[in-house]
């Protein structure tokens, strides 16, 4: 199994590792089994003061690690940089929370269940697996690391293993910061290794984010275990504009929606549903942005859309477009590879779309947007809950009714309106049908990976 950098930007590889073998990850197991107990004999102020700490490490090591994302998966560098520091603001976030949101919870009156005491304690876990995607190769693993951490838990990393060097600069950071030796491990393995390591009765949950038939595989395995597991899993989102809107506004962040991250995220924008009365001024905007979006080398600071982080990803994107058009969909920008070295793919706008386009149905996790033209609220609701995904939506008016029908009806788990989703600290975030189950980040996330004990005295 090759865990290695491949610059997508150059195609060339520039590091390569060796896998863990079986030994080498069980000893990893045992390490972070052992971080637990000592974890268990500290609280909550000592935990936070080691989170600051690695915040300050990350605010302090930004470029250079931005410029690591950016060489391992082709980040543009300006959103490498804003990756870092939103994961210090996390890190801070839970230091500064953390005992709040898991402090027990007296039963106003102890009488009502008979008990002279009644308390709901939140205990951690022990420890964690996560495996999380390449796309935010640090965020995804700071928002598992730092609620799980702060909650007492101890961690294990199976990262993509096309970001091996992300990976390692985790593993070192919470040592670094003051945290107990093996309180956050990364493990080399494969993803045919994952299984014996959920099934290892050291290990007590998994989290993944990743694609639906992983997300499928690793929930049975957790299951027939009687583990715990969160899945966050993939999205088609809907971008529903209405004739309230302000259609230049929506278009502006429209194009910023689908195209940040070369549009290799799970809550990227996808589907732009636009009411009839303004699709035509909004598609001539969008695709006039679209089409002025600076495409090449990540580490330029001008460009706006990189590489997609891996060959395989280009040509997923690229059979996509190739099936749509084939089957009468309109191109109305890009649909092809530039003349560029590494991994490049064309911001991409279609039309015209019907059902039997694989796009309609599947995710497109790179560059291409896909437009839709309906007649009224109810059609936009329709299209909008017509995938098997339920991750978020945004959704674009000034018109009360409709944004309360919006909000009502749209199948999905969060509704941004008038902005594009985006993941905060602060806010739970997670999906419903096959995006997944269980929440991540906010007084939520940190909770998931806890043990809810009552606790009752007569």
């Amino acid at each position: 199994m090759a865990i290695c950098t491949i610059n997508p930007t150059t195609g060339r590889i520039e590091a390569e590792f060796a896998a863990h073998d079986a030994a080498e990850t069980s000893r990893r197991i045992t390490e972070s089994a052992a971080a637990f107990a000592a974890l268990g004999e500290t609280c909550f102020d000592e935990r936070a003061e080691w989170m600051r700490a690695a915040a300050s490490l990350l605010e302090a090591e930004s470029e250079a690690t931005a410029r690591l994302l950016t060489s391992e998966m082709g980040k543009p560098i300006s959103q490498a940089r804003a990756e870092v520091l939103k994961c210090a603001r996390a890190l801070r976030f839970y230091a500064d929370n953390a005992s709040t949101f898991l402090a027990d919870e007296p039963v106003a009156d102890p009488a009502i269940v008979a008990a002279q005491r009644a308390v709901v304690t939140y205990r951690p876990l022990g420890v964690i697996l996560a495996v999380m995607p390449w796309n935010f190769p640090l965020w995804q693993a700071i928002r598992f690391a730092a609620p799980a951490l702060m909650a007492g838990n101890t961690a294990l990393l199976k990262h993509s293993s096309n970001v091996p060097q992300t990976a390692l600069y985790l593993d070192a950071l919470f040592e670094r910061s003051g945290f107990p030796s093996g309180s956050f491990r990364v493990l080399f393995i494969g993803a045919g290794d994952v299984e014996s390591v959920i099934r290892d009765a050291r290990v007590k949950a998994v989290t993944l984010t990743g694609s639906e038939g992983a997300g499928r595989a690793v929930a049975a395995i957790a299951g027939s275990e009687v583990k715990k597991s969160v899945i966050e899993l993939g999205g088609s989102d809907p971008f529903i504009v209405m004739p309230s809107a302000d259609v230049e506004a929506a278009s502006s962040i429209a194009v910023k929606a689908r195209f940040s991250n070369t549009g290799q995220s799970c809550v990227c924008a996808k589907r732009f549903i636009v009411h009839t009365d303004i699709y035509d001024e909004f598609t001539r905007l969008f695709v006039e942005k679209t089409r002025a979006l600076n495409v090449g080398d990540p580490m330029d600071e001008s460009v706006e859309i990189g590489p997609l982080a891996t060959e395989q990803a280009r040509e997923d994107i690229a059979a996509l477009v190739d099936d749509a058009i084939a089957k009468g969909a309109s191109l109305l920008a890009g649909g092809h590879r530039p003349d560029l070295p590494g991994w490049f793919y064309e911001p991409t706008v279609l039309s015209d779309l019907t059902d039997d386009m694989r796009i309609v149905t599947e995710e497109s996790f790179g560059p291409v947007a896909s437009l839709y033209r309906v007649n009224d609220l109810d059609e936009a609701i329709t299209i909008a809950n017509q995938t098997e995904f339920g991750l978020s939506s945004s959704v674009w008016t000034n018109d009360a009714a409709d944004e309360a029908a919006f909000i009502s009806r749209i199948e999905a788990g969060a509704v941004f309106v008038n902005g594009m989703t985006v993941s905060f600290p602060e806010l739970p975030f997670g999906g419903i049908k096959n995006s997944g189950y269980g929440r991540e980040l906010g007084r939520h996330g940190i909770r998931e990976f806890t043990n809810v004990k009552t606790v009752w005295k007569g």
